[in-house]
């Protein structure tokens, strides 16, 4: 859709991806990813405690004493090689830390798998018989945990990581004086079947057909787990693009524009529509002369501390901000869907902006400022909402009738003393009988350039 709102966000989206882009948002999106990669790191050390119990458990359940000390003395070392870069990760060389630290994890794993326990806690098998379990699984279990920080770098670095550290350890034992090695005995002649069955029993004996295996194997996870975690974080970094994106909008439009927009699409957001909206019109009354006693730059700051606090209680009241109006503003309740009580919300919008700006008017007059006074008109009925405008320039915003109507009414209050002045219509749609105590007047009047009278209520 070219629409102002449309064109809007995709330019703060190019002007985040420049690399020279000073604003604010680039640094916010840097930081949302940088939380989230945080965040990551986090929950990777949490899955790492969690294995560490998990694994310390089973090996206190089936190796016997005191052979369980010197395993659990690894499942502390594998511990202390999480905590350390966990504990730096803000530092500012923290991801090569973690890479380092990933080396040593490697080692550490291969190592507790690679070498027999010292004879003196009861095990004298070969060290070929090392290779014949299956636990080079828990060397993958490094794979999954670098798959739980949104970085696809770490995954492949841990993958090479295993290929090298766990090759080397292979072709260590491999290269033992007493190991048996198939090429060795094959080279004397071709071998049966049951003289090659008789050998993988030997204790000695090293085949390289599971090594193979693991490099495959291994290979092919870093390859499927990179991808995954690729894909992983451009869905991250599109949701915190967007979110970004949509904070950036709200700055320029109303909070409820921006969230509407992101959620329904451009395709799909302001079509034409018909719909019963409460319309209230505000304005600082007599700000020409009051701005004539100011300088520029404390004329801009009493234009943006009026707007600031007026376009809060608006939002709060789940109205719209349709635009700002020099000293005044316009805001709708009901424009962007379905809203049964939009009347008695822009009612309370009126009344609790009147509170506002009396605690305001008792800062003022602390510091000397002459007090402000805020004229409102309210009305309610049919409008069409939607975008208007031209291919370079358009906005989201309400027409008819009832738009004037809330427009002279705010002029109205000037004539007849009212702070607040509301349509009989958007009074009745509110509930009625509630709000006429909240309402001194009512009079009768025929508005400059319509012909019908219209009744109308009056807070002094």
């Amino acid at each position: 859709m070219t629409s102002r709102i449309i064109g809007l966000g995709h330019w703060v989206v190019d002007g985040l991806r420049l690399p020279w882009a000073s604003d604010s948002s680039t640094d916010r999106l840097q930081a949302s990813t940088r939380q989230a990669e945080l965040e990551g790191l986090q929950f990777a050390f949490y899955a790492r405690l969690t294995a560490i119990v998990v694994v310390s458990m089973w090996l206190f359940w089936i190796v016997p004493w005191p052979r369980d000390l010197y395993y659990g003395s690894y499942a502390f070392g594998f511990f202390l090689l999480g905590y350390i870069p966990y504990r730096i990760r803000h530092h500012p060389r923290g991801e090569m830390i973690k890479l380092g630290f990933i080396v040593l994890d490697v080692a550490l794993v291969s190592a507790a798998i690679l070498l027999p326990p010292p004879p003196a806690l009861g095990t004298e098998w070969p060290v070929q018989t090392r290779l014949r379990g299956q636990e080079f699984l828990f060397v993958l279990l490094l794979l999954a945990e670098a798959a739980l920080t949104y970085s696809p770098r770490r995954v492949l670095w841990t993958g090479a990581s295993i290929l090298f550290i766990w090759s080397s350890g292979v072709f260590a034992i491999y290269s033992q004086p007493d190991t048996i090695r198939f090429n060795d005995v094959a080279a004397e002649g071709a071998l049966a079947s049951s003289t090659v069955l008789e050998l993988s029993f030997q204790p000695t004996f090293v085949g390289l057909t599971a090594w193979y295996t693991q490099l495959v194997a291994t290979s092919l996870f870093t390859l499927l787990l990179t991808l995954t975690v690729w894909r992983s974080r451009r869905t991250l970094l599109r949701q915190v693009e967007a979110e970004v994106v949509r904070a950036d909008l709200a700055r320029y439009v109303s909070p409820d524009v921006a969230e509407a927009l992101s959620k329904r699409g451009g395709a799909a957001f302001g079509e034409p529509a018909t719909r019963t909206v409460a319309v209230l019109f505000a304005d600082i009354v007599g700000f020409t002369k009051i701005s004539e006693t100011l300088s520029p730059d404390r004329t801009f700051a009493l234009l943006r501390s009026f707007q600031e606090r007026s376009s809060a209680i608006v939002f709060k009241h789940a109205g719209t901000l349709d635009k700002y109006l020099g000293d005044g503003f316009m805001a709708t309740f009901g424009s962007l869907g379905l809203q049964p009580d939009a009347a008695g919300r822009a009612l309370e919008c009126a009344f609790e902006l009147q509170q506002e700006i009396e605690r305001w008017n008792q800062k003022r007059c602390g510091r000397g400022a002459d007090p402000l006074s805020v004229s409102i008109g309210i009305h309610c009925g049919p409008v069409t909402v939607g975008n208007l405008g031209g291919r370079e320039r358009i906005e989201f915003t309400v027409v008819g009738d009832v738009v004037n109507v809330a427009c002279r009414l705010e002029e109205l209050t000037r004539e007849i003393g009212g702070s607040i002045v509301a349509s009989e219509d958007c009074i009745q749609a509110a509930g009625g009988s509630e709000w006429l105590t909240r309402f001194q007047l009512s009079r009768e009047i025929q508005l400059r350039g319509r012909q019908q009278n219209i009744v109308v209520r009056i807070a002094v």
